[in-house]
């Protein structure tokens, strides 16, 4: 494990991984498949945008769909460089051997309309030096993509990831602790040791992020009420909460109440890595309620591995602890 460095730090590990910037992670990349309304529409569908620029004779893309048209799917882009496989085995071979997305970044220059062809080249923007997160400490990756479109500059995609080696729980940082002492000492551990409850040092679920645009939300939660947005200009339902209507760009809003009727539109499995106040594995779905609207939220009441699409589920309220109380979807196998 590497200590935290400054400008190359004491191994130079940091100096290895700037020689990495500027090169090149795919060059001359081309699309496998033209801009084309069928994307569009899974796109659209996915996301639940009914917006109609992306319908029609004059259609285009949804912007955020920027990445979807360079993307090599299982079987890669031929044109891939060697320098993002030979950074990752670099950092790999450091420890830091889980990675995880953090966010990406996009402008756009020109619409996207059906019938476009995608070019592009993507370069090793920056590697950043070692960062500790409650992850586990690593370095990000930052990789800038510049995409045209018939030839023209289209718009850019930065998209960042952390290379890191997983932070342990405090609990079991402090049984190797204790191991280790008890080794160097050759005492035995005492009872209350052995006894102490798990739970004592087991970390807190993260806090939601409360800002002035969901505050509603999560006054309704505490409530045991499941509020839905609803536009007063055209009545588009929406979830999650929003500053303004994606339909009709109206400001104003007031709330409906779900019934708490739902099913199982998509999930995961949440196996690997693990969080310290999580206890995998569990299933994360993503709940269509009756009312139209879909939420993300954990899937109890039935083994994770019986989850299913089309599950039916309904609303309840889990105390997490004294002060968190979050929405959950509680399953049937019957």
């Amino acid at each position: 494990m590497y200590a935290q460095e400054g400008e190359g730090g004491p191994d130079g590990l940091h100096d290895l991984l700037k020689e990495f910037e500027g090169r090149p992670a795919a060059e001359s990349g081309r699309g496998k498949d033209p801009v084309n309304p069928a994307m569009i529409r899974h796109w659209c569908e996915a996301m639940g945008d009914t917006n109609p620029a992306y319908t029609g004779a004059d259609a285009i893309a949804p912007p955020t769909m920027l990445q979807a048209w360079t993307m090599g799917g299982l079987s890669g882009h031929t044109d891939r460089s060697s320098a993002y496989d030979e950074l990752f085995a670099l950092l790999d071979a450091a420890g830091y051997t889980s990675v995880v997305a953090t966010d990406c970044e996009q402008e756009y220059l020109r619409p996207l309309r059906p019938g476009d062809e995608i070019t592009f080249h993507a370069v090793i923007e920056s590697v950043s030096p070692l960062k500790t997160t409650k992850l586990g400490s690593g370095h990000f990756v930052t990789t800038r993509t510049d995409v045209r479109a018939g030839g023209e500059p289209a718009g850019t995609h930065r998209f960042r990831i952390l290379k890191y080696a997983p932070a342990r729980p405090k609990a079991q940082a402090a049984q190797a602790a204790q191991a280790t002492g008890t080794a160097q000492t050759g005492t035995a551990q005492t009872g209350t040791a052995q006894n102490a409850p798990e739970d004592a040092a087991r970390p807190r679920r993260p806090r939601p992020v409360v800002n002035r645009d969901n505050q509603g939300f999560w006054d309704g939660v505490r409530e045991h009420r499941l509020l839905i947005q609803r536009c007063t200009g055209c009545g588009t339902l929406r979830f999650p909460w929003l500053p303004g209507c994606n339909a009709c760009g109206s400001p104003d809003w007031d709330t409906v109440e779900a019934g708490g009727a739902g099913t199982v539109f998509s999930y995961v499995v949440m196996h690997h890595p693990p969080f310290p106040a999580f206890d995998p594995p569990y299933a994360v779905g993503l709940v269509e309620l009756a009312e139209g609207v879909r939420i993300i939220s954990n899937i109890t009441g039935v083994p994770y591995d019986k989850v299913r699409i089309g599950m039916p589920v309904r609303l309840e309220f889990l105390r997490v602890d004294d002060d968190l109380e979050l929405p959950v979807f509680r399953g049937s196998e019957g």
